[in-house]
């Protein structure tokens, strides 16, 4: 089977991967998004999959619009593929892409559809603190994520699972499941399935706001978004950015790591953002507008991550310090 892959991030690398181990898969070419500037150097840095093309000889097109460059249209038509098989590719495909191959253009999608449709669909899911998400693959449409089903796969997010976690269980499910995918449907022993679009959920791009930690929300919402936009939560304290990597709401004693089950909360509170206890090996205590939140890991400015624990001992903390001012 001849397939064009295209996609750019890590969670495309294990279904690239995947297709490149099976004998009867040939990749005839990777088509990704192009280089971006990065880190203090400002050097451009290949993507995740390019990086994996590279390395296996695979042909690789970039271009900044693949509606729109000749070069890539022209390639695409004379390419005889039988799928062309998109994971997180970033970019909309045209009607005249998708009618190009055989078995058309295939899908792998990180969340039940027809939810959690867009850009991100992993961290949006765990943001809103869903407990099930999963793989779905489809057959693209010019819609965004609104083409006919495929195969679905389905997995547990626990309360205490990142999006990058999330994520690298997804991405390898997606490797799988594609696999199966592409051999049922050239039996012709899949029959796509049209989403109910009423019940469809959205997962936009995640902007600089979506970031910011509001400590009037409930200490459960605050932690589903710290750990759904991992690593980049953000409040500021003492006047300086703070990212908040890891959280442990205290809402619910029986969900609580043992040597917390018996700390005694009833004497705890203050103003919302506010500290109200100092764990000196677990991190300090915060109001949130309802109920408690352990800081579990932090990074300030310019620093590398550090336990919650660590910043008690080494800041000098004190109760009624607020975050978020």
């Amino acid at each position: 089977m001849r397939i064009v892959f295209f996609g750019t991030p890590t969670f495309a690398v294990p279904t690239l991967k995947k297709l490149l181990a099976n004998p009867d898969i040939e990749i005839i070419a990777v088509v990704t998004q192009p280089d971006k500037r990065r880190g203090r150097g400002n050097q451009l840095i290949p993507s995740p999959v390019k990086q994996i093309a590279i390395e296996q000889q695979i042909p690789v097109l970039q271009p900044k619009s693949v509606k729109k460059n000749a070069k890539t249209l022209n390639f695409l038509r004379q390419s005889r593929a039988d799928a062309f098989v998109v994971v997180a590719y970033g970019q909309i495909l045209s009607p005249e892409i998708l009618e190009m191959p055989r078995l058309g253009c295939i899908n792998v999608h990180g969340s039940i559809l027809p939810k959690y449709r867009g850009a991100a669909p992993v961290q949006w899911c765990i943001a809103r603190g869903e407990k099930e998400t999963g793989i779905t693959t489809m057959l693209m449409d010019a819609g965004m994520d609104t083409g006919p089903m495929l195969l679905k796969a389905y997995t547990s997010i626990a309360l205490f699972d990142n999006a990058e976690q999330v994520g690298a269980t997804l991405g390898q499910m997606g490797a799988d499941l594609l696999l199966e995918t592409l051999s049922k449907l050239d039996q012709g022993e899949i029959t796509p399935i049209p989403q109910n679009n009423d019940d469809a959920t959205y997962a936009p791009l995640i902007q600089k706001s979506d970031y910011l930690i509001h400590w009037q929300d409930s200490g459960r919402t605050i932690h589903d978004r710290v750990r759904g936009f991992y690593p980049n939560a953000l409040t500021t304290f003492r006047g300086q950015p703070l990212k908040v990597m890891a959280t442990i709401p205290l809402d619910d004693p029986e969900q609580l790591p043992p040597e917390l089950q018996t700390k005694d909360l009833s004497h705890l509170s203050g103003e919302v953002g506010a500290i109200v206890a100092l764990w000196k090996n677990f991190g300090p205590v915060v109001q949130t507008g309802e109920g408690l939140l352990l800081l579990k890991e932090v990074q300030l400015s310019g620093k590398p991550p550090r336990s919650g624990g660590d910043l008690v001992n080494g800041s000098r903390l004190t109760i009624g310090e607020t975050f978020g001012q």
